[in-house]
């Protein structure tokens, strides 16, 4: 009898309580931050379209027109000839005037034309334990595979029609629906730890790391905010729209960090560091 009592007061537990209890006892708890909890942490930066063109100051510096077509957003200056001084002179496209940052993916090629988007928006989140240290000036780094020919991971880059279409994320590009809020979307995520030495490697890639359940590995050890890319488009989408980088599955995207770094350090500390959802505000 006494245990039946005993069982039954511990289903009233309520159910974040029976929670604490059991992490407190011999069950290992989640190195994760929940999932929830993470996506809530962020700061946004909204930015218009800028231009395009075929160069790439991370892959091929000083050489015009030497890569597929990228379209940019942010930065209003980039090009082949970029650095972090040109950058940081020039203006930006998004409602953070702060955010000089260089952003760009591979333009989207609809029948043989090149598809402008209609904007992009920035995610920067905390997805992992302890403080986040902003990035520092000149970092420059690449998320994705410009030469996939097979579905890459959707932790890296994923199409969508936008959270109100309700068409689930999928490596390759949908037909969204008609209908308010639903367009087509590319969404790229990048890596969230740094190796604390190279503001570059050889292949753009090497001196980050993704995180694994709220952790950078040893290698990695300095978090970063996590840039979540995404590039909205006036079209739905089908069969007869791909990259310039080849096809429907090479999605990538390229950041070089000119941010005001006094603005970055702000936000990274007020936001994602105090736990705080900033969203488009301050």
């Amino acid at each position: 009898m006494k245990r039946l009592v005993l069982l039954l007061a511990v289903c009233a537990i309520p159910a974040a309580l029976a929670g604490t209890l059991l992490a407190s006892g011999n069950s290992a708890p989640s190195a994760a931050r929940p999932a929830a909890e993470s996506e809530a942490v962020n700061f946004i930066s909204s930015c218009r379209f800028s231009h395009m063109n075929s160069d790439d100051p991370i892959v091929y510096p000083r050489q015009v027109g030497k890569s597929h077509r990228h379209t940019f957003v942010s930065n209003t200056s980039t090009n082949a000839f970029s650095t972090l001084a040109s950058l940081k002179a020039a203006g930006t496209t998004c409602q953070r005037p702060g955010d000089t940052a260089a952003y760009w993916m591979p333009t989207l090629v609809q029948d043989g034309q090149a598809v402008a988007p209609t904007g992009a928006t920035i995610y920067y989140r905390a997805r992992t334990r302890g403080n986040i240290t902003p990035f520092p000036q000149g970092l420059k780094m690449i998320a994705g595979d410009a030469r996939a020919m097979m579905p890459q991971s959707m932790r890296v880059t994923f199409w969508n029609c936008g959270v109100e279409a309700g068409v689930p994320r999928s490596s390759t590009v949908p037909t969204c629906p008609e209908g308010r809020g639903s367009s087509l979307r590319l969404h790229v995520t990048f890596p969230d730890c740094w190796d604390g030495r190279h503001l570059d490697s050889a292949d753009h890639k090497s001196h980050m790391a993704y995180s694994e359940r709220g952790a950078c590995p040893a290698s990695h050890p300095v978090a970063v905010p996590a840039i979540s890319f995404i590039m909205r488009y006036p079209i739905a989408g089908g069969a007869n729209v791909e990259l310039a980088s080849m096809g429907q599955y090479s999605g990538h995207a390229d950041f070089f960090n000119a941010w005001n770094q006094g603005a970055l350090t702000r936000l990274v500390n007020d936001c994602l560091n105090a736990r705080r959802h900033c969203g488009r505000g301050v």
